[in-house]
């Protein structure tokens, strides 16, 4: 099978993107892997430092454990997510030893999320993570811009964000990253935001926000690079699949599964039928909103 920086340049190619699934809870993971396999499908599982902090994936360690007992290399793999330089709290963390630590575990490729950070310190961080990523031949995933939504409390008024443009990531600046980090693919901010994660809001349906295509146009060709979509639930269909043609390459989701195994838990009390609301809401994703059923055989191709 061709190797994870393979398929995504094949997605790239082909215009579709690679969507990458969160694990907030352990048993999300199994019905997420049989939903991509059952629609001949190809995606990334993946966990953010947060899930186990504030939700209940454990570790790491458990995340990689759960994940090479159902793993399908043919159509899936694990990704690092949203490793921060600094938190959602604003606390320092120990990036490189949690890095290293998913690459001794066996993970496919990683995140770096500098993004808190002043440029030059973010693309000082940003490059210690890519040699270690390539030292051990995998992809380094980076972020540059403000991707808001995991911060404590209600985000300001989406239409004045959208409309200010901030946090948005500069053309230049994503261009001078790139260039001196060294990181494969770049998680921009062109007004997708993530699901909230603080308790009082978590559970509150997500705005559907809007995507400044043609600022992703300017980005992609500034860094030509694959390009990712963090906050991907949500975002009416129109926008998704525009962006699949303009440079994204990979799209997270969060927000959609979580909350369908949340309340389907809640409703049942049975873990069985939550992972039934988690395999059903998958396999909705890939065939009716991403149209990307029956795809594998594109992104899995052997490529020069």
């Amino acid at each position: 099978m061709p190797e994870l920086k393979i398929i995504i340049r094949n997605a790239s190619e082909a215009g579709v993107a690679l969507p990458a699934f969160n694990i907030p809870y352990l048993p999300m993971l199994e019905p997420v892997v049989r939903a991509v396999v059952d629609q001949n499908s190809f995606a990334l599982i993946e966990t953010a430092r947060l899930e186990w902090i504030k939700f209940e994936a454990g570790s790491p360690e458990a995340i990689a454990r759960e994940f090479f007992r159902w793993q399908r290399p043919e159509h899936v793999r694990l990704h690092l997510d949203h490793v921060p330089v600094i938190d959602e709290d604003g606390n320092r963390v120990d990036y490189l030893g949690i890095i290293q630590k998913a690459i001794d575990l066996g993970y496919h490729s990683v995140m770096v999320d500098g993004s808190r950070l002043p440029l030059d310190e973010n693309i000082a961080s940003t490059y210690q993570v890519a040699v270690l990523a390539h030292q051990a031949g995998i992809p380094c995933e980076a972020e540059l811009g403000a991707v808001m939504g995991h911060e404590a409390g209600p985000l300001p008024p989406y239409t004045e964000l959208y409309a200010s443009g901030k946090g948005f990531t500069k053309v230049d600046e994503a261009h001078r990253f790139v260039l001196e980090t060294g990181c494969d693919w770049l998680s921009v901010a062109i007004g997708n935001i993530h699901g909230a994660v603080s308790e009082g809001f978590r559970n509150q349906k997500k705005i559907a926000a809007r995507l400044n295509l043609e600022h992703l146009e300017s980005l992609f060709q500034a860094t030509s690079v694959p390009l990712v979509l963090h906050g991907g639930s949500g975002i009416p269909r129109e926008y998704v699949l525009a962006s699949f043609q303009k440079g994204i390459a990979k799209i997270n989701i969060a927000t959609e599964i979580r909350q369908a195994y949340e309340a389907s838990l809640q409703a049942s009390g049975k873990v069985s039928v939550a992972q039934d609301a988690v395999y059903e809401r998958t396999c909705w994703l890939i065939d009716d909103y991403f149209g990307l059923k029956n795809n594998q055989p594109i992104l899995t191709k052997e490529t020069p």
